[in-house]
């Protein structure tokens, strides 16, 4: 591979717009422009993999040899197949963390970031208060929320759980890439069931959930990039796409402490109904909204 050149290489312009023609593009990764994708792919075959952000603050493409350019041309065509973006680069951008991806969990998505930064808020707000704070992030796929809450806060100490171990075993392997190794504790098994001791209930500051909340009807209507390549048990919420929800919402408070919060992420036209089911447990003594650009409830925060 030569020198990097400022201006896009030769043979760019011409994928980009056959890529531009070609290519799908789904609305929860608004991102992954044809621009946005032939770069990722471009730096992917020139040896170096990363994320649609980290691509997209390079100043210039590097030149590919005949090799290089034969691999791009191979990224191409299983990216128009429908092999998932993340999963080629084997990267993901989520909360400024480059993180790693791949089959055995979800990919993180940016709606997800909204929660996050609601957790993240309200866990500054308990460690500046109390000076720690003990953390659980259930449902953790790759261990985005867990991380990214426990870089975000040093102070805290967080615990994530999965009910698929080949997704914990994603989740800490982004934790040693991140440096992050020492400061999550991962646990496989059902919901809150790995957390389910004397010790920890009553104990939690916050809980956070990015849960399965698609009705099993519409997890086989999904497109093919999604349900093809992803976990089917990080969509599939059961018949309504409510089920995990509603355990959540009944099984928390066995957990949080006295003022503790619990916050997750709910399907887009799901927000009044499970608010409604929050305020009917009699369990909470306060609710919040997070909404989003086009003002939809996208997660709900709730305190004991």
């Amino acid at each position: 591979m030569s020198d990097v050149r400022a201006s896009d290489p030769p043979g760019f312009d011409a994928r980009c717009d056959d890529l531009a023609q070609r290519l799908t593009l789904l609305p929860d990764k608004p991102q992954e422009t044809a621009e946005a994708t032939l770069k990722v792919l471009w730096w992917l075959a020139a040896g170096e993999p990363m994320s649609v952000e980290l691509a997209a603050e390079r100043n210039a493409l590097p030149l590919l040899d005949a090799a290089a350019a034969a691999r791009l041309d191979d990224l191409i065509a299983r990216r128009l197949g429908g092999v998932p973006l993340a999963h080629l680069s084997g990267r993901q951008r989520f909360m400024g963390l480059e993180m790693l991806a791949g089959p055995d969990a979800l990919i993180p998505r940016r709606e997800t970031e909204l929660l996050a930064h609601a957790a993240l808020q309200l866990l500054k707000s308990i460690t500046d208060t109390s000076g720690s704070a003990r953390v659980i992030d259930v449902c953790t796929g790759s261990g985005n929320l867990a991380l990214s809450l426990a870089a975000g806060e040093p102070r805290a100490r967080v615990l994530a759980s999965d009910l698929s171990a080949d997704a914990v075993a994603l989740a800490r392997r982004n934790a040693e890439h991140l440096g992050l190794a020492e400061r999550v504790d991962w646990r496989v098994g059902d919901l809150l069931e790995p957390f389910d001791e004397p010790a920890i209930h009553g104990s939690v500051d916050l809980l956070v959930c990015n849960p399965p909340y698609i009705s099993s009807q519409r997890v086989d209507a999904m497109p093919n990039e999604i349900i093809g390549f992803e976990p089917r048990l990080a969509f599939d919420g059961g018949a309504l796409g409510v089920r995990i929800l509603q355990r959540l919402i009944r099984e928390a408070p066995r957990y949080l402490r006295k003022g503790g919060w619990l916050a997750f992420e709910v399907g887009l036209g799901q927000g009044q109904a499970v608010l409604k089911r929050l305020q009917a447990s009699g369990q909470f003594s306060q609710q919040r909204s997070v909404v989003d650009a086009h003002g939809d409830i996208r997660a709900l925060l709730a305190s004991t």
